[in-house]
């Protein structure tokens, strides 16, 4: 039997301060009173989190009244915010941060893709013991990376009900990306059922939350256009499968209120602008389970930054930001009026909203949510014959093997598990004229294992062996190049590839695609012809060559798995709990194949690692941090084990990670 979570509440706890922020269209008097005569957060003027800066931060955890929907609940907080304080670092500088805990459970605060030691990456029971109640732990790290980042925590499901905050790091220099003004718009998704609630309902039937079902006029709709015979074979494929090509989200705006900076849409967080300026918008999805569709009606936004790594301007009217990415985009509004920022879920169950204007108090009109998407038979693994609305352009040296018009020249050679063509005898991409080189012997010192992370002229230069971590590509980073150009296409074309991966159906998969392929280019479910220019992972190109130029040595594939009816998820079909560390030698050079055999997007992210996703762009492939994988995909992304430690490896989908889709990857 499921629980009713209207009977169930977190335990509240003394508050040592209440702030009266954020408004809410009903039930303010109400909570109110509910609050012995003190409003609840979320129930007065719009909340932007409170920002820090300097090299020292003192952060408490403590839970917090809140009312977004009109009913009263409890917030897990940092310094009395949801989202917590923004902080703001600087690259160069060492830091601490003092964290206290006022709870009355362990907790902790892990620092989303900031590169540090790995017992200051705050994963409870891999990298350090958690901070137990009453206790304050002392983070201490030097701040090697510029950009836009975020931070959470890693206990159980504390992240869900608002332990989250952003991270903006300046650059040691003068920033390349230009703008007059800057606002973090921090996209999360709140409910007022206990998470261990829901996570219970969706272990007890994985489609709770899933309003949007097929329907009679459904079937019938659906027979006209492709007729009976193929509907009823759909729909039964769909059945066997367990599966509703309206199963997009596991948790949807039917319990979820979605939220900006803080804000639900009622309230309109407001950021002001003068015309003619270039606003840097830093959007971070902070969820827990909700992938956003964001677009500015009326204002191109033009996409600077992923994941905090710098890329090639590519404007763009809308893009998908899955779990725990980032995008930095630039908007130039000209005229003086108000303009809507929209963040609908991919399921077009909710939406989180707002504004851009002049001046407080102008609103814009917030757009009609797009139609409720369907799965196609593709994300299943079957059908692929059907591949529309993918843009071909720039995506020489992709894998296209299985989409129409594709031959079998244009695969892969024998032995790449990649999915891609990685011929470097014609580097593409490596324009040698502007490496920027100080001196042959200088190239020939780094290559002889010099171990020291040096300044030769201002470049900087990580060690091969691993000694010294890379450094985040950037005006002044030089790339290593440990082999020369026969010997890279010779290391290449031996390349060892993992043993693949047989996966069988059972209790811990109920599903293996038939047939996998790239899908870079696809703007994904709900964004195919929507008469907008979306943003792909196609387009993302870094505006830095990469620092480490060796090829892989070896591969390590992974499957993405589950059983969606259990709602077991896990890597190989196995969950954390049955499964063994991944294995990587300290200055190893690693491509890591993923393949998704499940019906759901999947965002991966490896902590204390770069993820250089192989997009087609050669030496100038994007640095991330999380990588969102599709239905049937197959992708692949290089990793320098350049940072010792036991590094946690996982689904940025909350329950999905609770569930089991988790690793530990040890690099020693």
């Amino acid at each position: 039997m499921q629980k009713d979570d209207k009977t169930e509440s977190r335990c509240i706890q003394p508050v040592s301060r209440r702030r009266f922020v954020q408004g809410l269209a009903v039930g303010g008097a109400v909570a109110a009173l509910d609050w012995k005569g003190l409003p609840a957060f979320g129930e007065s003027a719009p909340h932007t989190p409170p920002l820090l800066s300097g090299k020292h931060f003192d952060l408490t955890i403590d839970s917090l009244p809140v009312n977004y929907t009109g009913r009263r609940s409890v917030a897990t907080a940092v310094n009395g915010s949801v989202p917590g304080p923004i902080l703001r670092w600087k690259e160069g500088d060492s830091i601490t941060i003092a964290v206290t805990n006022r709870l009355k459970e362990p907790t902790s605060i892990h620092w989303h893709a900031i590169r540090l030691p790995a017992d200051m990456d705050g994963v409870p029971g891999l990298s350090f013991p958690g901070i137990a109640p009453g206790e304050t732990f002392l983070y201490k790290f030097p701040v090697v990376q510029n950009g836009t980042a975020w931070y959470h925590s890693h206990s159980r499901f504390q992240e869900q009900i608002g332990l989250v905050g952003a991270i903006i790091i300046e650059p040691r220099g003068k920033d390349p990306i230009e703008f007059d003004r800057e606002y973090v718009v921090f996209l999360s998704d709140w409910t007022d059922t206990n998470p261990e609630t829901l996570f219970s309902n969706l272990k007890q039937q994985s489609n709770y939350y899933n309003y949007h079902r097929l329907t009679l006029p459904n079937f019938i709709s659906e027979a006209k256009r492709n007729g009976l015979g193929r509907t009823i074979s759909n729909r039964f494929m769909w059945a066997k499968m367990n599966m509703s090509p309206t199963d997009i989200l596991d948790v949807t705006g039917t319990t979820y209120t979605y939220l900006l900076n803080g804000n639900n849409p009622a309230t309109n967080w407001t950021g002001l602008f003068k015309s003619g300026e270039r606003v840097r918008l830093r959007f971070i999805n902070g969820s827990s389970m909700t992938a956003f569709d964001v677009r500015i009606p009326g204002l191109p936004m033009t996409v600077v930054q992923a994941d905090g790594n710098d890329t090639e301007p590519v404007q763009v009217d809308e893009f998908r930001i899955a779990v725990a990415e980032t995008y930095d985009v630039i908007v130039q509004p000209q005229d003086a009026t108000a303009y809507t920022i929209f963040a609908q879920s991919q399921d077009r169950s909710g939406y989180a909203r707002g504004t851009l204007a002049p001046r407080m108090g102008m609103t814009a009109a917030v757009p009609a949510m797009d139609p409720v998407p369907m799965r196609p038979m593709s994300d299943m693994g079957m059908d692929m014959g059907n591949m529309k609305g993918m843009k071909m352009e720039g995506m020489s040296g992709m894998d296209m093997s299985g989409v129409d018009g594709m031959t079998k020249k244009d695969m892969p050679a024998a032995g790449n598990g990649s999915g891609m063509n990685m011929d470097h005898s014609s580097m593409e991409g490596m324009d040698m004229n502007h490496m920027d080189m100080n001196s042959n012997s200088a190239m020939q010192e780094k290559q002889s294992g010099d171990h020291a992370h040096q300044m030769m002229g201002g470049m900087e230069m990580g060690s091969r062996d691993g000694t010294t971590p890379f450094p985040q590509p950037g005006p002044n980073t030089m790339p290593i190049m440990s082999m020369s150009m026969p010997e890279m296409k010779k290391a290449e074309a031996t390349l060892k590839p993992s043993n693949p991966v047989k996966l069988h159906t059972g209790p811990q998969v109920d599903n293996v695609a038939m047939h996998v392929t790239n899908r870079l280019n696809d703007p994904g479910i709900g964004l195919e012809n929507n008469g907008r220019r979306v943003l792909t992972y196609a387009d993302l190109r870094a505006r830095y060559r990469g620092v480490d130029g060796r090829p892989p040595t070896r591969e390590i594939e992974l499957h993405l798995s589950g059983n969606m009816e259990r709602f077991i998820w896990g890597f190989n079909g196995e969950k954390f709990s049955s499964a063994e560390p991944i294995e990587m030698k300290l200055g190893e050079r690693i491509r890591i194949v993923l393949v998704n055999d499940t019906m759901m997007e999947h965002p991966i992210h490896l902590h204390g690692l770069w993820s250089e996703l192989e997009n087609g762009h050669g030496a100038f492939n994007p640095y991330k941090h999380t990588i969102s994988v599709k239905p049937a995909e197959r992708m692949s992304y290089l990793v320098s084990a350049d940072t010792p430690g036991h590094w946690a490896f996982h689904c940025h989908l909350l329950y999905h990670m609770e569930a089991g889709m988790f690793r530990t990857v040890v690099v020693s």
